[in-house]
């Protein structure tokens, strides 16, 4: 029996990619040196994975940015406008990821959405009627050459085409389909050149396999794999699925001359049942996804070993993770904070892969390591999580009227109205300003002990004081108090609930250099002690104008956690609901008449399948979400946001969270979600972001305005918000406060005309 992974996280240990590839961007390292610690990272990773005693090891797996990204531009995928730049190749590949703004030229960055049911955002490649798609890249053939001089032959993994073609955007009358020859011929041209580099096998990334496919998309998978596998000699085949199961197109896999099929066993609900119901062709090995690549908790190896032999009745076995482990921390090594009691639970990357050496040793000699079982199944029989009777039981108590707001929303916009008394396309931010260096410093200080809380406090006082001003001078209609205090918009809220553990350098990869620490549902959860109310109470005392108050959701705070095992998600994201809406009350009691209640991460954990969206997941979201506002008085103003992620198929349940106001993602996707707003004649008032945040560039005031017009085509002005697309504690101050700038000159230029 052989192990195997899908992907390693790639930003190393302790983030030395994000901090080398930032480093870049601000020109303190030269593109040299960046591909060297690319280079020095890829080595350190390989040998550890030999060293952690895995079979087959990927290459291909790390990116600068996003491995989508880098398939596309392997591929030819790169719209006319950023080839026109003639940037260097290196700097290319980061204008379709940030944008690009200099004497080359002006260009937007590539749009951005979620990977799945994932956290991590990947680049939408961008396909014209003009796009010539044809292996014009070295990255792939470059790390296996280095992997290989070190002495370790790696599997080469690549986004396969039917996911990549399929994930794209197309601008022009040619779809998905008219791609597929040009794609047939540029992967085996990828076959080839592997052969002849000394590779074996190479893996097949086909994730979209788990969604739901039509007749025709299974058969245009069908033709795809049989022209193109029948262009491989002397190479090894992996198609790779993950995040669900494959039950739309299993019986074709498997007729196909695949070498070896991966298979996801946590997340696919239905794997075993195909299995038992068509078999596994016993000429190929079946990469058994067993080792959970998404959460953070201990794999119980009497449970999964219960599984795998089951699954060893159907074929040759090999033990594999369910998906990348880019989903999860590097190592526990790294955190000291943590009692040994509690760590003994947890598992991360590195742990990870000492998982599948034990599972292999037990499957194949039980007897001679019975000692590794039998002290995790002792783990498993303690008793983990703590409990909280009174949490528990103001769930169960829960009736219908608690998730129901009145008056209506039609009532409460004439009521608002009047209240706030805001100009017609109301200017506001999404809440967070930037994080410098000394905001951070500050942060970090006060939790080392160097410093007093006094004099914490007094130094994020101050910058609240000059983001409100500054807010004021340029004249924005709704300000926020800038978010200084927060380290993450999750784990700020988790800090100060009960319920909830803290890691050090426990970081996962989001997107490109930015990093996420997710808090760990421990137990219960509860609020004991208001959470934003001083910094809100006192930014509202700086000024006449209606100061925000700035909450997460809990939907995002559970989505964005690593949650527990042993209760629903339904019942720990209620559980967040009411700890919410007890500091939703005590911001309303304490003055603050708008309260944003973000849920970025609202679409993350809806299934992949469309007929278990309501009964698996929106029947209890949308009502946790209702319940947070639902005791508000019809003065006070409800926001929320939504972020990088498809809403438009959601858009009726989005608007059934009977927000006030409620702020799109919008810019990077070119305000697609307009046509869905104007189609079911969206009753909430909507703020689409008009400028993108997470690229450096400044937009003009003429492309604001433009995009304004754009919005005004499609939707009501009455309704409409003026606002950028996600918070900017990301981005730096002077290229913020140009764009805030622009931004409420737009927006009143076009109220002037008007």
């Amino acid at each position: 029996m052989k192990t195997s992974i899908i992907g390693f996280p790639r930003v190393g240990e302790v983030r030395e990619l994000k901090f080398a590839t930032e480093n870049y961007f601000r020109n303190e390292i030269s593109a040299e040196e960046l591909e060297n610690k690319g280079k020095e990272l890829r080595d350190k990773h390989w040998k550890l994975l030999v060293d952690q005693g895995i079979d087959f090891i990927p290459s291909g797996d790390f990116s600068f940015f996003d491995t989508t990204l880098d398939a596309a531009v392997l591929l030819n995928i790169v719209p006319k406008k950023y080839q026109q730049l003639k940037l260097s190749p290196l700097e290319t590949y980061f204008a379709l990821a940030r944008g690009y703004q200099g004497e080359a030229g002006d260009v937007t960055a590539l749009a951005m959405k979620k990977w799945f049911n994932t956290n991590y955002h990947y680049m939408v490649p961008e396909i014209d009627d003009e796009t010539e798609l044809k292996l014009v890249g070295d990255s792939l053939f470059t790390a296996f050459n280095e992997a290989k001089k070190a002495g370790i032959i790696t599997r080469p993994t690549i986004i396969g085409p039917f996911t990549l073609l399929k994930l794209a955007t197309y601008h022009g009358t040619k779809q998905a389909a008219d791609f597929y020859e040009d794609a047939i011929n540029a992967y085996a041209q990828i076959f080839d050149r592997l052969v002849k580099a000394g590779c074996e096998w190479i893996q097949i990334d086909e994730p979209a396999l788990v969604l739901d496919l039509s007749t025709a998309e299974v058969q245009q998978f069908k033709q795809l794999y049989q022209k193109l596998l029948a262009k491989k000699v002397n190479l090894k085949v992996l198609v790779q699925t993950y995040f669900g199961d494959v039950r739309d197109v299993y019986q074709e896999l498997i007729e196909l001359p695949f070498d070896g099929i991966g298979l996801d066993f946590i997340e696919g609900r239905k794997t075993v049942s195909l299995l038992e119901k068509y078999g596994f062709p016993k000429e190929k090995l079946l990469f058994a996804g067993i080792v959970n690549g998404k959460n953070i908790w201990k794999n119980n190896y009497e449970v999964t070993l219960t599984l795998l032999e089951k699954i060893q009745t159907f074929g040759n076995v090999v033990l594999n993770t369910s998906c990348s482990l880019l989903h999860v921390p590097f190592t526990l090594a790294n955190e000291s904070a943590l009692t040994k009691e509690v760590t003994n639970y947890f598992s991360f990357a590195v742990e990870k892969l000492a998982e599948l050496n034990d599972l292999k040793k037990i499957s194949t000699d039980k007897d001679g390591n019975q000692a590794i079982l039998n002290a995790n199944t002792a783990l498993f029989k303690k008793e983990r999580f703590s409990k909280n009777e009174q949490v528990a039981q103001q769930v169960d108590l829960l009736t219908e009227q608690d998730f129901i707001r009145l008056p209506v929303l039609a009532e409460r916009a004439t009521i608002q109205k009047d209240k706030l008394n805001l100009p017609i396309l109301p200017t506001t931010t999404i809440g967070s300003f930037p994080q410098t260096k000394e905001v951070k410093q500050n942060r970090a200080k006060f939790k080392k002990g160097e410093i007093t809380e006094r004099e914490y406090t007094a130094f994020n006082q101050q910058k609240i004081a000059e983001c409100v001003a500054f807010q004021e001078e340029i004249g924005l209609d709704v300000l926020v108090h800038g978010e200084f205090e927060r380290n993450d918009m999750v784990e700020y809220f988790g800090e100060s609930l009960d319920g909830y553990l803290f890691t050090e350098k426990a970081w996962v990869q989001s997107y490109g250099t930015r990093c996420v620490k997710p808090p760990i549902i421990w137990g219960d959860v509860s609020r004991s002690q208001p959470i934003t109310v001083a910094y809100s109470k006192y930014a509202q005392t700086l000024t006449n104008k209606p100061m925000k108050g700035m909450l997460t959701g809990p939907v995002t705070i559970l989505n964005w956690s690593f949650p527990r095992e042993d209760i629903s998600l339904r019942e720990s994201t209620l559980q967040l609901a009411l700890a919410i809406q007890e500091e939703v009350l005590d911001l309303e009691a304490n003055g603050i008449e708008i309260i944003q209640i973000d849920e970025a991460a609202l679409r993350e954990k809806l299934p992949l399948r469309q007929t278990d969206w309501h009964s698996e997941y929106l029947d209890w979201a949308i009502p946790a979400f209702r319940l947070v506002h639902s005791k508000v008085k019809p003065t006070t103003q409800i926001h929320t946001h939504m972020c990088y992620s498809e809403f438009a198929d959601i858009i009726q349940d989005i608007d059934n969270m009977d927000a006030d106001v409620i702020s799109f993602e919008a810019s990077r996707s070119n305000l697609d979600i307009l046509d869905a707003l104007k189609a079911i004649d969206f009753q909430t008032q909507v703020g689409p972001g008009v400028y993108d945040i997470h690229s450096p560039r400044v937009p003009s005031v003429n492309e604001i305005e433009a995009t304004i017009h754009n919005i005004l085509n499609k939707l009501p002005i009455e309704k409409i918000w003026v606002n950028p697309d996600c918070g900017l504690k990301t981005r730096g101050v002077p290229e913020t406060e140009a764009s805030l700038k622009n931004l409420v000159l737009a927006a009143k230029k076009v109220r002037g005309g008007v």
